[in-house]
């Protein structure tokens, strides 16, 4: 397998992270945070006119059809500049979990409102999971066993990332039924895994970035305090822990049509997860007491990483995956 990028996807990697550098994602986020959407919609219907939200699409569904691998590259610059909204159930939960039914009406009905970023979706795998951003979505659906339903919005929950807005949600119309929705179902589990395995690379690389150009210009007893070695081993510690994440992310995204997309997806959600949180805590000391602050923009990467960390799958459980994967070959062979 080839793991590096292509000339073409770094190219459109880059056209995303200078439309959301353009867009001052900063303020987008804090407004979003407060229940105003405008301005995190207008950037996500510009991303979704680059093909962003498409690219997990079919054709047939005026999508662009593309790989996964694809849709890696944009989701990490998705959590490189932490947009706001479901932007990770609107590329790639509901494009897979929609094209996995027998039933093509549902995939007909929202994914070109989805890929041309005319309209949001999110949904809850299980009645008693939240949906996010279920008050400013276009699309809620519940999975209820083997049933696809359209959802009620119900009670806010409190997220530790305020841009996260969280609702409990009740099934209500009843789109698809039958064992093809628990399918689609676990292949949609794992698509939002892989993307949250992204957004949290993408999150990491911000974190360091940003704390890299920090040490340069924050001087203390005359000089950078990136001069000091201590802080050199922390920052080369993240970079070293997120560059050994990234080969797993790909890997996953080259084997998510095979048998083996559980074990990957899982071995990528728990790489990435903790190279970023390790990059987030590096990131909060070498910033020092300005980084607890809300003020500060880093927070707004802070709360998110610690929030995708368990989102999509808790350490525990990829870790149990990934074992009881190592274990398989072994007992078929007894």
């Amino acid at each position: 397998m080839r793991f590096a990028l292509s000339p073409e996807q770094r190219d459109f990697a880059d056209s995303l992270r200078k439309m959301c550098d353009a867009a001052g994602t900063p303020a987008v986020i804090r407004n979003w945070s407060g229940g105003g959407a405008r301005g995190g919609r207008a950037l996500i219907r510009q991303l979704a006119g680059a093909g962003a939200l498409g690219l997990a699409v079919a054709e047939e569904y005026d999508g662009m059809g593309a790989e996964t691998i694809d849709l890696v590259v944009a989701c990490r610059e998705f959590g490189r500049a932490a947009v706001p909204g479901p932007v990770i159930e609107t590329a790639a939960v509901l494009p897979a979990l929609l094209q996995a039914l027998d039933d093509s009406g549902p995939a007909r009905r929202w994914l070109p409102g989805f890929a041309e970023g005319e309209s949001l979706g999110t949904i809850a795998l299980s009645p008693q999971t939240p949906a996010l951003d279920a008050d400013s979505a276009d699309v809620v659906l519940v999975v209820d066993g083997d049933k696809l339903c359209t959802a009620r919005r119900g009670d806010r929950i409190e997220s530790v990332d305020a841009a996260r807005r969280l609702h409990t949600v009740s099934p209500d119309e009843v789109v698809a039924q039958g064992d093809s929705v628990l399918a689609a179902a676990e292949t949609a589990f794992d698509a939002g895994a892989l993307a949250a395995a992204a957004q949290l690379l993408g999150a990491g690389n911000a974190m360091l970035a940003t704390s890299v150009a920090y040490v340069i210009q924050r001087h203390q007893f005359g000089q950078p305090i990136g001069r000091y070695q201590a802080i050199k081993h922390h920052l080369a510690d993240a970079k070293i822990g997120l560059d050994m994440a990234e080969p797993l992310l790909y890997r996953a995204a080259l084997s998510f049509d095979t048998a083996d997309r559980a074990r990957d997806v899982s071995a990528a959600k728990f790489a990435c997860a903790e190279a970023a949180y390790r990059t987030a805590r590096i990131a909060l000391q070498v910033h020092g007491a300005i980084g607890y602050t809300a003020e500060c923009d880093l927070s707004l990467w802070l709360t998110k990483v610690t929030a995708l960390r368990t989102a999509w799958g808790t350490a525990d459980f990829h870790r149990a995956r990934i074992a009881a994967a190592l274990r398989t070959p072994v007992a078929a062979g007894a």
